[in-house]
């Protein structure tokens, strides 16, 4: 904005300065004369006025003298559009609603697919690993997750619906499919730092949350705006607000700051992204940390492989299809 705000500035005290110095050059004439030839100080003024509004607007070669009243009034009119029309549109500034919805679509892709590698390091320092596949659909609104590492859970699989409000766990070893109850999505899944609110709770960004932008600040050496992301009243979310810095320029939300559901002053955890490369064209963390501030813990998410937009069958997102 500042940058045609100046220019502009600029032209308009050249207009008047070149005014008074054709003034000085031609003292006995006078603007009120007739508009034609005879009038030199008119017509300097003219191809002086065409030279800097075709400095204004970028023209490459420069129109002839304008020698009629109407060819005044289109020069002024076009000084007025640059000096006040650009800059009010280049002005506009995003809302924290727009820049949520950026995310969330982000976050949210039609399907999906990933091979990720789970490291959960425990109080005393141990170090606890899984390996996962999982696929989703319908913008985050599915969810599967099926477990491939350690042995002792392989073929154990979550099926989350609904934006994980509907939760269902397949044990191979007794081949039997469990619904949690409602309240497990606020739960830690596989003991880790994400809870499967984290892991698939699609659109709670928009829907559970009112945005409102801060002052941008650079984070993890980035540039980025800050928001704050309030619980709306009556939802059933485990944090009463979040802090978020999204990356201006592929609207990552590279930290996120998450204050514990009944004190908004207390911070609980902080998810920091990073490795971001752009995947079928979407910008992807390829590692993510979620530190636990009460327990003094963290989880490592690590992308082994990443697809988008790929077909995916309903009969996945089914229970007996978690049996598979």
């Amino acid at each position: 904005m500042n940058k045609i705000i100046i220019p502009s500035l600029i032209i308009q005290k050249q207009l008047f300065q070149c005014h008074r110095e054709e003034r000085r050059r031609f003292s006995r004439l006078s603007l009120r004369a007739p508009w034609g030839r005879s009038n030199p100080l008119r017509k300097r003024l003219d191809c002086r006025v065409a030279t800097l509004l075709a400095m204004t607007i970028n023209c490459k070669r420069l129109p002839r003298p304008f020698r009629t009243r109407n060819d005044i009034v289109k020069i002024y009119i076009a000084f007025i559009l640059v000096l006040f029309l650009v800059p009010a549109l280049c002005g506009q500034e995003l809302t924290g609603e727009d820049i949520v919805q950026k995310v969330n679509d982000l976050f949210n892709v039609e399907s999906g697919y990933a091979k990720a590698k789970m490291t959960i390091m425990t109080t005393s320092g141990q170090k606890r690993t899984f390996v996962y596949e999982s696929w989703s659909k319908n913008k985050g609104e599915k969810n599967l997750v099926r477990y491939l590492e350690p042995g002792r859970v392989k073929g154990q699989a979550t099926l989350m619906l609904n934006n994980a409000d509907d939760i269902w766990m397949y044990f191979p070893r007794t081949q039997r499919v469990r619904k949690l109850a409602s309240h497990a999505k606020k739960q830690k899944m596989q003991g880790s730092d994400f809870s499967y609110e984290d892991m698939g709770s699609g659109d709670a960004f928009i829907n559970d949350f009112s945005p409102k932008r801060l002052k941008d600040e650079k984070m993890e050496g980035y540039d980025c705006y800050k928001l704050e992301l309030t619980r709306k009243p009556d939802t059933d979310v485990s944090y009463s607000r979040l802090i978020m810095w999204v990356i201006k320029e592929s609207f990552v939300p590279v930290v996120i700051d998450y204050y514990d559901e009944d004190d908004p002053a207390l911070q609980e955890k902080r998810l920091v992204e990073s490795d971001i490369r752009v995947i079928d064209n979407i910008p992807t963390a390829m590692k993510v940390v979620m530190h636990n501030k009460n327990d003094n813990t963290q989880t490592e998410l690590e992308l082994l492989e990443v697809r988008y937009n790929i077909t995916l069958a309903d009969s996945m997102f089914t229970e007996r299809g978690l049996k598979k």
